[in-house]
């Protein structure tokens, strides 16, 4: 049976090291789907849809063919719900520095409480990406700095043009 991995996130907006974890994930599960999580509480800047196609975008530039074993869905509620609705076995974190640890390892097991059957497995960022984080990346963009080497072209592009009127 082929194993199926999410990896959950706001993605507001999707970063290269988003996008290095993705890469990595698709080499230990089968099937990956990118759970795009509607989140409202964190205001994300960008809406459900754009984030989505955001993603979608930059998924469908994975080489060797990882695109086609990778899916991109809006999520809803609890984690492990929407794992099991999407026959998943597998859930991929990525951890960017030992400050992540702590929240992650809580929340792992939250998720082994609410459903033992579904395993956490834990990517750290590359080393080029381990700084990167969505809420950075805003925060430099609206000060008018350089976010060339944290984003892909076309998310610079989309955030460049929410930031223009500031």
């Amino acid at each position: 049976m082929p194993r199926t991995g999410i990896y959950p996130g706001t993605f507001d907006p999707v970063t290269d090291g988003h996008m290095d974890i993705i890469a990595r994930a698709t080499r230990v599960v089968d099937q990956l789907i990118i759970g795009v999580a509607i989140n409202a509480g964190k205001g994300p800047l960008f809406s459900l849809e754009e984030r989505v196609a955001m993603v979608e975008h930059e998924v469908a530039a994975l080489p060797d063919g990882a695109d086609e074993r990778v899916t991109v869905q809006p999520f809803e509620g609890l984690l492990t719900d929407f794992a099991v609705s999407c026959n998943a076995s597998l859930i991929v974190r990525g951890l960017r520095a030992v400050s992540d640890f702590e929240y992650e390892f809580q929340m792992t097991g939250m998720n082994a409480r609410l459903n033992p059957d579904i395993e956490t497995i834990f990517l750290t960022a590359s080393e080029k990406h381990q700084f990167i984080s969505s809420r950075l990346v805003k925060e430099i963009v609206s000060m008018r700095g350089d976010i060339t080497h944290f984003v892909a072209s076309n998310v610079r592009e989309k955030l460049l043009g929410k930031f223009s009127g500031k």
